[in-house]
């Protein structure tokens, strides 16, 4: 499929909906209607057919969309017909459990390798794919032409390791370090802070 200019908001949006319609795979359903599939991504259906439109003409009025193409043309649009590779920096306590999430592959994606100041420690966590140290991260990345990056470093080592990973060519970073990344205009970062989602949630439960 043509890359297609899609706002940063529709792209999580479709993720969603991908996630969704797998689910529908799953179950053995063959299509789904546009006011289903968007009450299951908790979006309006207005929302989602304005997202799908992205495709163009797609579904049939009174019988929705076929879930199996609509999926289909989704992972092709986010580039999930092969397995992306991931790298991971920062093999802690956070990191070597994200490491063990067995979620990844589903969602078309293989974290490859992680990087930390102390491999051993981490293979001693039990984290089963190669951890290296953090001096081949450049090499690493470089050879095997990855592009996406999950970081799990103390605050201090953040900014530092993102200008590493950057330069060594990676494209998106998923940020679990506490601080605001300064990367390049065409670096997309999504931030998790952990901490910050609780103290949100702690308002609305006073």
């Amino acid at each position: 499929m043509e890359k297609i200019d899609i706002p940063k908001k529709a792209i999580y949006r479709l993720s969603i909906y991908h996630r969704c319609l797998q689910r529908l795979h799953d179950n053995g359903q063959e299509t789904v209607s546009s006011t289903a599939l968007a009450k299951a991504a908790g979006v309006k259906p207005a929302q989602l057919r304005k997202d799908l439109a992205y495709f163009g003409q797609f579904g049939t009025r009174g019988l929705g969309y076929p879930v199996d193409t609509l999926a289909s043309m989704i992972r092709d649009l986010l580039g999930r017909e092969r397995l992306q590779p991931v790298v991971l920096v920062g093999a802690g306590n956070l990191g070597s459990a994200l490491l063990h999430y067995q979620g990844f592959q589903k969602e078309g994606f293989e974290v490859v390798c992680a990087f930390d100041a102390d491999p051993e420690g981490a293979v001693r966590r039990g984290v089963a794919i190669p951890v290296k140290s953090d001096q081949e991260i450049e090499s690493f990345v470089h050879s095997e032409g990855v592009k996406l990056a999950i970081l799990c470093v103390p605050a201090g080592f953040a900014q530092a390791v993102a200008n590493r990973l950057v330069a060594a060519g990676i494209q998106g970073i998923l940020n679990f370090s506490p601080v605001v990344l300064e990367v390049p205009e065409e670096v997309v970062v999504n931030n998790v802070d952990l901490a910050l989602e609780l103290e949100h949630l702690s308002f609305f439960v006073r």
